[in-house]
């Protein structure tokens, strides 16, 4: 007999073998028909997987993240089953469940228009209507082959030809289809009651230009209509918060295509990015980092070393100097390490917390581009810890702590994950479980729960990931932890410690914001383009009546800007209702319409972008409120 823990903590024996599902079974029917997948031992399985040792196993819904995945991914197979029946010489090539939903990439004569999507969308719904249940099954290599050459399926064939000889292929079979895939689905087609199509695009077999261009069909289903109702609502709602629209409503940034993934900033931009910088230099020099700055090129043979050049060179742009390869940097680290090295160091001098808003560039596919979420050129909030082992704990913890405060100041929650050791890693087994374990410790001194994500650490170390959540319940990974025993090595860095020895330092590499503009893009779309006081470029507007109140008007700017406040006046030969609409439109955060009562001495009339004509207020109280407001970062207006 096995024991199997439950989340609860309950425990349960059966016999070797016994299923997910059947567990699920085992416990009520009611909880087997909404049991979409399985986190066994920390790892998302199949709701087929046979337990075979004392383990651990948390049921997982369609409110859980691996039971969406499940989900998805299996209305990922109900599209492409569609697409079959409809379009039989369709090729399909790939089909993954994504954070919302799902896609399938597919190489067919037909130009898929709304229309078709509609008649894709009406075939989806009567495939489920069938009942079909969801069988799995497995192949050796030969045979998969052998069976996707006999139904035609060229992008099928080239996915298997890249396993290796003795890899087990699984299939899922659906009624007449069956697709190459590694799970996980549900059990039956019958939980889904709600499915949509939302959009169309070209997509380059394997992301490369040089093939052919495929069409990804993107879809979701729910297993509640109510559900799909409040899909489509946010995603209305995504659209009107959209930060390249916002971007260029607002005159923050801008792209062009005389330099693809290289975003402009603008000066209100500006005003933004550097609060957003001078935050950051803030918060890191009262936690004792120093700031330093490296090259943005250098020497290819210090890519090398670090490792880089074989994990990372084809997103790498490169250069020559006097007949020497040199490489744009695609990230901090190496610089980081030379100037550790620059001198010797005694463990009293550690840890050692070097920070750096480090521009760096990648090579990203033109179509992977995407406003300032994907770019070509970013700054790095980096940072590099240098330690003795002894001390890992430690600032891991302050480094959690440091998240933890950045992110309530914007108003993010955010979950973790603790991704392990990858297949193209460096290093041996037992550093890495070392280095894993470290980073697992903190986690639970502080008591956070997180998530497992095998094989998705660095190649150098495993990592901790913050996912924020924002305003619209949308997640977006930025800050990491990696901690790292290789730089070490490979850079030969060490200290002499107390017993006069030399010694390896362990390394933090970390980031709070991760990428400049990305957390910029983040935000605008946070706040909807509503930025608190803090952040607005413009904070303050004056709007006079008049003519005859233009001086008044520019006087209670210029009080305001003595103090450190953004205010400006509108003086547009416009009428006032559409200057008080277009400070609105602009997201500014108060307004101050000014007239005749207004210059001959008494209060000032305060509109707040929100909510209105907020009565009036004197200038004093004003000059208090908004410093109030800047000084503590506050979320709100009123």
């Amino acid at each position: 007999m096995i024991d199997i823990t439950l989340k609860d903590g309950t425990v349960k024996s059966y016999e070797p073998g016994i299923t997910v599902l059947d567990v699920a079974k085992d416990i009520s029917t009611g909880l087997a028909k909404v049991t979409l997948a399985g986190e066994l031992n920390g790892n998302l399985v199949d709701i087929r997987q046979p337990i075979l040792e004392n383990s651990t196993l948390n049921l997982l819904k369609f409110d859980d993240e691996g039971g969406k995945h499940a989900f998805w991914h299996t209305g990922s197979h109900l599209l492409a089953q569609a697409v079959k029946r409809l379009y039989p010489q369709a090729q399909l090539a790939i089909g993954p469940a994504i954070d919302r939903g799902f896609y399938y990439d597919i190489d067919m004569d037909v130009i898929i228009t709304p229309e078709i999507m509609e008649k894709i969308e009406k075939e989806m719904a009567k495939i489920v209507k069938e009942g079909l249940v969801i069988v799995r099954s497995e192949m050796s290599r030969a045979d998969a082959l052998t069976k996707v050459k006999q139904e035609g399926e060229i992008y099928k064939e080239e996915l298997i030809e890249n396993l290796p000889e003795d890899a087990i292929i699984s299939f899922y079979t659906q009624g007449e289809f069956s697709d190459l895939c590694a799970g996980p689905h549900i059990n039956d087609l019958s939980p889904i009651k709600a499915i949509k199509l939302l959009s169309l695009a070209g997509a380059y077999w394997h992301g490369d230009e040089k093939n052919k261009m495929l069409q990804r069909i993107y879809g979701i289903t729910f297993p509640k209509k109510s559900q799909l109702t409040e899909y489509l609502e946010l995603l209305e709602e995504a659209k009107k918060r959209d930060h390249r629209k916002l971007g260029k409503e607002l005159d923050l940034f801008s792209l062009h295509e005389e330099g693809p993934g290289f975003p402009f900033f603008h000066p209100k931009g500006m005003i933004i990015r550097n609060e957003l910088e001078n935050f950051w230099r803030e918060e890191h020099s009262r936690r004792g980092y120093e700031e330093i700055r490296t090259p943005m090129m250098l020497n290819s043979e210090l890519w090398k070393r670090s490792g880089h050049w074989d994990h990372y060179k084809e997103n790498m742009y490169f250069t020559e100097i006097d007949d020497c390869e040199y490489a744009i940097k695609p990230m901090n680290c190496p610089g980081g390490m030379l100037i550790y090295k620059r001198k010797g160091h005694s463990y009293r001098d550690l840890p050692l917390r070097m920070g750096e808003l480090g521009s760096v560039h990648r090579h990203e596919l033109h179509g992977a581009l995407h406003g300032l979420m994907r770019v070509r050129n970013f700054t790095q909030d980096d940072a590099h810890i240098f330690m003795t082992p002894d001390q890992i704990k430690e600032e891991v913890i302050k480094v959690i702590d440091l998240a933890d405060d950045v992110y309530k100041i914007f108003g993010f929650n955010y979950r973790v994950e603790l991704s392990t050791k990858p297949e193209n890693s460096i290093g041996s087994d037992e550093v890495w479980e070392t280095a894993t374990e470290a980073l697992r410790d903190a986690l639970v001194t502080k008591g956070i729960d997180y998530r497992l994500n095998p094989g998705d650490g660095a190649f150098y170390g495993p990592k901790i990931d913050f996912h924020l959540e924002d305003s619209l319940g949308r997640t977006w990974q930025c800050g990491t932890i990696q901690l790292d025993f290789q730089m070490p090595e490979l850079f030969d860095l060490n200290y002499i410690g107390s017993d006069g020895e030399k010694h390896r330092p362990a390394i933090i590499h970390r980031t709070i914001l991760g990428s400049i503009e990305r957390f910029f893009g983040i935000l605008i779309e946070h706040f909807g383009g509503k930025f608190p006081v803090w952040l607005a470029p413009v904070q303050v507007m004056v709007i006079p009546v008049a003519d005859v109140h233009h001086d008044f008007a520019q006087s209670i700017a210029n009080v305001l800007q003595e103090i450190g406040v953004r205010a400006s006046c509108d003086y547009r030969d416009e009428k006032l209702g559409y200057r008080i609409r277009d400070a609105q439109m602009q997201k500014i955060p108060y307004m101050l319409v000014v007239g005749d009562k207004e210059a001959e001495g008494g209060d000032l009339a305060l509109r707040i972008r929100d909510t209105g004509d907020a009565g009036l207020i004197s200038l004093d109280d004003l000059k208090e409120k908004l410093i109030e407001k800047i000084k503590t970062k506050s979320l709100t207006l009123d």
